[in-house]
C-alpha cells in the first residue's frame, strides 16, 4: 500500500471512491435525497477544488498498486487550535478491514505531530458503524452536534477526539 499527497488531479479518483462508498455507508442512515444533496455539496468538482484551494483541506490517497482505494482529508492547526481536523476518511468497501483506514489515520497523526498538534478530531454520523473503527483507533466521543447543512437537512454527528502521541 502506498500513500501519496493528492492534488487537483486526484479529484476524479476521490469522486469515484465517494460514489462507491457513500451510498453503501449511508443508504440505511440517510434518505437518498440527502445523500444526493451532500454528495453535490461535498464532492462536486467545484466543492473539492474549493476545499483544496481555499479551505486548507489536504488529501492523501491510498493506492493498491496504482489503483486508488481510499483517501483521508485533514486540516492541521484547525481554527487556530493545536489539533488536526479529519474532514473525511473513506475506503473502498472491497478494501475495508485490510488496514487501509489505519494506515491513513496513522499518516495524519504523524503529520499532526510534526505540525505540533496534540489532538485529532473528527465528526461522524451518530448511526455510522465506523464509530467502532474510530474507537479502536483511540478516539472518544466528546460531544454531539446537529449541523444545518441547508436544503432542510441536518448532519447529526458525534464529535470524537484522539490524543496524538
Amino acid at each position: 500500500m502506498k500513500l501519496i499527497e493528492a492534488d487537483l488531479s486526484a479529484i476524479p479518483a476521490i469522486r469515484k471512491i465517494a460514489d462507491e462508498v457513500w451510498p453503501r455507508t449511508f443508504g440505511n442512515i440517510l434518505s437518498s435525497r440527502q445523500i444526493s444533496y451532500m454528495m453535490e455539496m461535498m464532492y462536486s468538482t467545484d466543492a473539492l477544488e474549493r476545499q483544496m484551494k481555499e479551505q486548507g483541506h489536504r488529501y492523501i490517497l491510498a493506492l493498491d498498486g496504482e489503483e486508488p482505494v481510499g483517501y483521508i482529508s485533514y486540516e492541521t492547526g484547525y481554527r487556530g487550535q493545536s489539533w488536526t481536523k479529519i474532514h473525511k476518511i473513506y475506503v473502498l468497501t472491497t478494501m475495508q478491514g485490510r488496514g487501509v483506514g489505519r494506515l491513513l489515520m496513522e499518516k495524519v497523526a504523524d503529520i499532526a505531530c510534526t505540525h505540533g498538534d496534540d489532538q485529532l478530531s473528527l465528526n461522524v454520523n451518530r448511526h455510522n458503524p465506523a464509530i467502532d473503527f474510530y474507537r479502536r483507533m483511540g478516539f472518544e466521543i466528546i460531544d454531539q452536534e446537529d449541523i444545518d447543512i441547508g436544503g432542510g437537512f441536518l448532519m447529526e454527528d458525534y464529535v470524537m477526539n484522539c490524543p496524538v502521541t
